[in-house]
């Protein structure tokens, strides 16, 4: 398709509705998927017999865990898909997908009525989940960042995180309800499944909305040519330096989140001694917070440039981790154990709110979808999915802290990549964005390279 038969750019209503429905649908998609390690402190004892409370949570984070062993499978699948027919169908797709897990889980048995069944029926619908998210985490972070005005692709791109993080403050909401309004016994017995039900209903409500959302420029203006390879492995391998930073800038970033939002309440709970309802609590504020600030370091970026917060975020968590994390092991109150979690969470906001728009700026859009998912799905099955098992790992074996040294390795790997890694924020993502930049007759891909 000629530059001069490319559709109009999105008006600004269209953008302001692809946010709210890109947005939307990732905090279901996220609700569903984070609500699983909220609500397993309550739910363990129903499907893995035993006295070790610790062994418990080791065997449901083991299921967490195995649900990432599908985000590479799914990011291939559904970020091939995207890159085929269309950001818009492949969202549509990952949120039924949820819809059906979410189900599952909702309806297991316990072992007491099916023995091990239950956990099989655990372990198969976190496989869904992790297929399901594995698409969805390229697809919106792909829609977003297109869909989203040149200057404030950093600013709409931040809503990825920011949904995600609502989709958990959703979950913790429901929890934090459901703690003060039912039992312990209760909980444990069938209030746990309640989230699960609504998750499903949430996401029939966001089928039905991305079924209306508009397909992104960058996109429309590919679907004219005869290109077969398109969102195909071989494509990816043309760009196969882009996919292992990608990795490689994955992997500092997934680690630390998962450490600060979906393990901390536990490490709370059992190396603080703090309890439930406190290490919710403040889980939810510091999470709360955390989202707010996604935007304002995402517009930042529009104006001095992705690395410098990358390097601050890497160097932050290189430096900062153990300390922190030894501090909060000894929190004794609400306040301290708060302040050090957003001092964390803003540590780790220059990594979040940003790599959604720089993984999507380092490819061209015949294979953008793919090259964010899968070397990203890849990173989290391999780091982020394993950070809560690995920390519980060393608690089970007396050497709690090596995780902290861990978890700053991993970021240093990061740092040397940021380094070293070109600034994208002026990447061009549509044909007409290249010829602005260039003149006519270049693709995205030489604009950007």
């Amino acid at each position: 398709m000629s530059a001069s038969a490319a559709p109009p750019t999105l008006s600004p209503a269209s953008r302001r509705f692809a946010l709210i429905g890109g947005s939307l649908g990732n905090l279901v998609e996220w609700y569903d998927w984070f609500v699983y390690a909220s609500f397993a402190i309550y739910f363990a004892d129903s499907f893995f017999p035993g006295d070790n409370p610790t062994t418990k949570l080791l065997n449901t984070a083991g299921i967490f865990a195995v649900g990432f062993l599908m985000r590479p499978v799914g990011g291939w699948v559904l970020g091939r898909a995207a890159d085929r027919h269309g950001r818009k169908s492949a969202l549509t797709l990952t949120v039924t997908m949820m819809s059906v897990a979410a189900l599952l889980i909702a309806v297991a048995p316990t072992y007491g009525q099916a023995g091990y069944f239950g956990a099989l029926v655990l372990l198969l619908a976190r496989l869904l989940q992790g297929l399901s998210i594995g698409g969805e985490y390229a697809a919106s972070a792909t829609y977003l960042t297109e869909a989203s005005a040149r200057n404030r692709r950093g600013l709409g791109s931040s809503f990825q995180y920011v949904s995600m993080t609502c989709g958990q403050l959703l979950g913790l909401a429901i929890l934090i309800t459901m703690q003060h309004t039912l039992t312990t016994a209760q909980l444990q017995s069938w209030g746990w499944r309640v989230p699960f039900v609504l998750g499903a209903v949430f996401a029939l409500v966001v089928f039905w909305l991305r079924r209306r959302l508009t397909e992104t420029e960058a996109f429309t203006e590919e679907t004219g040519g005869d290109d077969t390879a398109r969102g195909s492995l071989k494509a990816l391998w043309e760009h196969r330096r882009e996919a292992g930073l990608v990795m490689a800038l994955t992997l500092g970033g997934t680690v630390a989140y998962y450490t600060y939002t979906t393990y901390l309440t536990k490490y709370l709970i059992g190396s603080a001694g703090m309890a439930k309802s406190t290490a919710t609590l403040v889980s939810f504020t510091a999470l709360a917070v955390f989202a707010a600030i996604q935007p304002l370091a995402g517009a930042l970026s529009d104006r001095i440039g992705r690395r410098p917060l990358l390097i601050t975020f890497a160097v932050g968590c290189t430096v900062g981790t153990y300390p922190i994390m030894t501090a909060l092991g000894s929190a004794s109150s609400y306040w301290s154990a708060l302040g050090l979690s957003l001092l964390a969470l803003v540590i780790v906001t220059g990594y979040t709110s940003i790599n959604a728009a720089v993984k999507a700026e380092l490819f061209p859009t015949r294979v953008r979808a793919l090259g964010v998912a899968l070397p990203y799905a890849l990173a989290n099955a391999l780091f982020g999915g394993t950070a809560e098992y690995v920390a519980l790992w060393f608690k089970d074996a007396g050497h709690e802290k090596m995780f902290f040294w861990y978890v700053s390795g991993c970021a240093l790997v990061s740092l040397v990549t940021y380094v070293l890694m070109p600034d994208t924020r002026h990447a061009a993502l549509s044909r007409a964005e290249a010829e602005a930049d260039t003149g006519p007759g270049l693709t995205p891909a030489k604009a950007a390279g």
